[in-house]
C-alpha cells in the first residue's frame, strides 16, 4: 500500500503545485509514484502532459485529476498500484480537501517567510488536526536570507506548530524545471535547489518510514 502525501495550503502563491512535482520526480527513480491533481487550475496535470511528452528522457510518472464523489474510489486504486501518492489539494477547505488530508499519510503545507501564509496555514493544521493526521509546515520560495523567516520560525516554535528544517530557496531552477515537465533533479542534479530538494525528501522519507 503507498504512502500519501497530501500538499495543502489554502492560500495560492505558495508553490504548492511545484513543490509536488518536483518531489514527483525526485521520487519517481526508486518509486513508483502517482500524482492526483484536485486543483482546479490543474497545473500539474499539465505539467504531467509535457512530462509525458519526453518520456525517453524522464522516469514516467501516473496521473490522475478526479475529484468529486469519484475521488475515494480513486484514491484507493491509486494506492493499490503505487508506491507513493502525491496528491496537489485545492487552495480552499472545501469537501475534495477534506478527502485529501484524510487519506494522508502525511499533509505537507507549504509556507512563503510571510504572516498572510502563516495565517492561512493554521487553517490547513486545524483540517489535518480535525482529521487527525501528521501535518508539517515548510518554508517554500525562500530568500537567501531573511530576518522575516527567522522570526516566524521562531514564533512557530514558541507555539509548537511543527516546522521541518528542510528550506527551498526562492531558486528559478524549480520553475525551469516545471515549464520542461521535469524535476530539478532531473534538469540540474548538481544545482543548489537540488541539494535543497534532496534533503528535503531525506527529511519526509524519515518522516513516512
Amino acid at each position: 500500500m503507498a504512502v500519501v502525501i497530501t500538499v495543502a495550503q489554502q492560500k495560492g502563491g505558495t508553490g504548492k503545485t511545484t513543490l509536488a512535482a518536483n518531489l514527483a520526480a525526485a521520487f519517481a527513480p526508486s518509486r513508483r509514484v502517482a500524482l492526483l491533481d484536485i486543483d482546479p487550475q490543474k497545473s500539474l496535470g499539465r505539467w504531467h502532459s509535457l512530462r509525458r511528452a519526453r518520456l525517453h528522457q524522464a522516469a514516467a510518472l501516473a496521473c490522475a485529476d478526479i475529484a468529486g464523489w469519484r475521488l475515494p474510489a480513486e484514491l484507493e486504486r491509486l494506492k493499490r498500484d503505487h508506491d507513493v501518492v502525491l496528491i496537489d489539494s485545492p487552495p480552499q477547505l472545501d469537501t475534495d480537501a477534506r478527502v485529501a488530508v484524510r487519506a494522508a499519510d502525511l499533509v505537507l503545507v507549504p509556507i512563503q517567510p510571510s504572516m498572510p501564509d502563516v495565517w492561512a496555514a493554521e487553517g490547513t493544521l486545524r483540517l489535518a488536526a480535525e482529521e487527525r493526521r501528521p501535518a508539517h509546515l515548510m518554508f517554500n520560495r525562500t530568500p537567501p536570507a531573511s530576518k522575516l523567516r527567522d522570526a516566524i520560525a521562531t514564533d512557530l516554535a514558541d507555539r509548537r506548530l511543527p516546522l521541518l528544517r528542510s528550506t527551498l530557496g526562492n531558486r528559478a531552477g524549480f520553475a525551469h524545471a516545471f515549464a520542461a515537465g521535469l524535476g530539478v533533479t532531473e534538469v540540474a542534479p548538481r544545482s543548489t535547489a537540488a541539494a535543497e530538494l534532496r534533503a528535503l525528501l531525506a527529511e519526509l522519507q524519515e518522516l513516512i518510514e
